[in-house]
């Protein structure tokens, strides 16, 4: 594999410093359509709550493009390094506002399609820098989401849309995991395995416009093979062992695969879904379960990337990691499953409580580390913070796979590409 020639994203924010004030508006934009699908969420559940007018109806697509692909796409932005990158996330963030504010179509979906069509070609930029594994398979989570806008235009309602959002934040955090954690390729058959599983995944939602049952049971065989192989192969089942915020990661990341099988397991029993308990249950596993999971996970390394700021691990951490899976659990299992109403609101409500304690948690840990920056005599954080946090988790990582791997096996592991 050629060596990435694009520089790790700690070290680009850590060397441009002025451009982290300019990420913030975006970030602002992902918060207003996280805060507007919880209260549409929540208004969903019956309870009464307020919620904006096109909350309640656009909830999933506020979740998913709207806060998730906005975060994503700033992301995406940084490590392209092009300022043009950044229309993506204002688009989509743009784009969940006027869901929020009900403007009628064709307004809302067509500012998220071109979101869709311009990350795709901030895509083809960067494969043309570096034609990588990652690269291809976060390339078509990006040609999912425009997908899910063209289908959208045509008038689908959100269950027609559900099995090409899945693929979006699949592919794209399955394409973060071999970036990031340097899943452990170990040869040729096991990049086909990549291949195999990324085709299966977005074939799936194409197949749902003729075929729904059929296309939901090719996508729930592709999540069920990519949540197998990961349990297999990232490293997250040898880091789980280690400390502080590595182990940490290392669980969020396996508790994610696991609520990545569920709904795997629930598209091929049932086929298409369209409403009702395992509609609520499918729907809620890969989103909430997994993407949110992986959220949890990845924030204490993304986010000090983006706003160039450290964002420590602190033990209360898991406190609010355990709730978003009780109440995933009370909501899936004794709500969905077992039809018990009551605790399905309960789990909807929990859910609800975890994320804005996320939120909370992460925003005061920000203002911390600036204000302790601040303090120390500093106009901003020094200009390796970023890089430490990046590749603390990196060098922790590979020590820990490292021991795991001598303690199974007498022959090294093969050289791995240095992570970007």
């Amino acid at each position: 594999m050629p060596q990435s020639s694009l520089p790790p994203v700690a070290a680009l924010v850590a060397s441009r410093p002025g451009l982290a004030r300019h990420r913030v508006p975006v970030l602002a934009l992902a918060a207003a359509s996280l805060l507007g699908g919880l209260a549409g969420g929540l208004a969903r559940l019956g309870t009464g709550s307020p919620s904006p007018d096109g909350a309640a109806a656009g909830h999933g697509v506020l979740m998913t493009l709207g806060f998730l692909g906005t975060l994503i796409a700033l992301e995406r932005a940084v490590a392209l390094r092009r300022a043009w990158g950044y229309l993506a996330p204002v688009l989509s963030g743009v784009g969940g506002l006027a869901i929020i504010a009900g403007v009628p179509a064709p307004w809302p979906p067509l500012l998220t399609a071109a979101a869709g069509a311009w990350l795709c070609g901030g895509y083809v930029v960067m494969w043309q820098r570096q034609q990588t594994l990652h690269i291809t398979v976060e390339a078509l989570g990006a040609l999912a989401w425009w997908g899910c806008a063209m289908v959208w235009l045509t008038g689908t309602d959100l269950p027609g849309l559900a099995p090409w959002l899945a693929a979006y934040i699949v592919l794209t955090i399955a394409g973060e995991r071999l970036e990031l954690a340097r899943v452990a390729l170990l040869g040729r058959r096991y990049r086909e395995a990549v291949l195999v599983w990324s085709a299966l995944i977005l074939a799936g939602p194409v197949l749902t416009i003729w075929w729904p049952s059929a296309g939901a049971r090719v996508l729930g065989v592709g999540l069920l093979v990519l949540s197998a192989w990961l349990v297999r192969y990232d490293v997250a089942r040898h880091t789980v062992r280690a400390h502080g915020l590595t182990r940490y990661m290392a669980a969020c990341l396996l508790a994610g695969y696991v609520w990545l099988g569920v709904a795997a397991g629930m598209w091929i029993w049932h086929g298409s879904l369209t409403q009702g308990p395992a509609y609520d249950a499918t729907l809620h596993a890969v989103f909430l379960g997994f993407a949110m999971s992986m959220v949890f996970g990845h924030a204490p390394v993304i986010l000090p990337a983006v706003l160039r700021v450290r964002l420590p691990h602190h033990p209360r951490d898991y406190a609010v990691l355990v709730l978003l899976h009780v109440s995933l659990t009370l909501r899936i299992v004794g709500g969905d499953l077992a039809g018990l109403e009551s605790l399905r609101a309960a789990g909807g409500i929990l859910g609800v409580v975890a994320l804005l304690v996320f939120v909370a948690n992460s925003a005061t840990s920000v203002y911390g580390a600036r204000r302790a920056t601040q303090d120390s005599g500093g106009s901003r954080p020094p200009q390796d913070t970023p890089q430490r946090a990046a590749t603390a988790a990196t060098k922790a990582t590979t020590a820990t796979t490292a021991r795991a791997t001598s303690t199974t096996s007498a022959t090294p592991p093969q050289h791995q590409e240095e992570p970007r």
